[in-house]
């Protein structure tokens, strides 16, 4: 498993910000994006909408693994 971590910047509500994620969290990301039809970036900031001043990496991770959790 490879479990490198990426550095991506993506734009939210009109700032740039840098979102660091392991490989196959990306991977997860670009999957759910597709399926709901929306860009990662859209994606992202609705996580950041809702996140209650979580971290943003650690939103994204927990927004995957309860989609995940809601597939089985």
């Amino acid at each position: 498993m490879t479990g490198g971590i990426t550095k991506r910047s993506v734009m939210i509500a009109g700032h740039r910000t840098s979102v660091s994620l392991e490989d196959p969290f990306w991977d997860a990301l670009r999957e759910i994006a597709e399926a709901r039809d929306r860009s990662i970036q859209a994606l992202i900031g609705e996580i950041d909408a809702g996140r209650d001043g979580q971290n943003l990496s650690s939103a994204i991770r927990v927004y995957i693994l309860l989609n995940l959790l809601a597939k089985s």
